[in-house]
């Protein structure tokens, strides 16, 4: 199972995460990055540069709601879009998404 990012990540948009990624599976929302679980290789070069350490593998999870998160950003529709993300085959060519799940969105607000 892929890595996830957590609620840490609300409003920390850093990028570090994204730089050492080797498969580009780290996708920017407005509010928070998300892992596609599809195209991550649990290779783990991420873990070490978040500045705020919200990745983490599924087995170590605090609150593993945030598993269902990260797959919700991309296969539901996100408030302020038509259709579901998929799986595009990397962020590069997505860019910012601009949009976050409702979960995401419920940390924003309680902050």
């Amino acid at each position: 199972m892929a890595y996830i990012i957590g609620a840490e990540c609300v409003g920390e948009l850093d990028g570090s995460c994204v730089d050492v990624c080797p498969v580009d599976c780290i996708y920017e929302g407005e509010e928070k990055r998300y892992i596609n679980p599809e195209e991550c290789i649990e290779c783990g070069a991420c873990l070490e540069e978040c500045p705020v350490s919200a990745i983490r593998g599924p087995k170590d999870l605090p609150d593993p709601v945030w598993v269902k998160d990260n797959a919700d950003f991309f296969y539901t529709t996100l408030p302020g879009r038509s259709e579901p993300l998929g799986d595009p085959g990397g962020a590069m060519g997505t860019g910012p998404i601009g949009a976050d799940t409702p979960l995401a969105l419920s940390v924003k607000a309680g902050q």
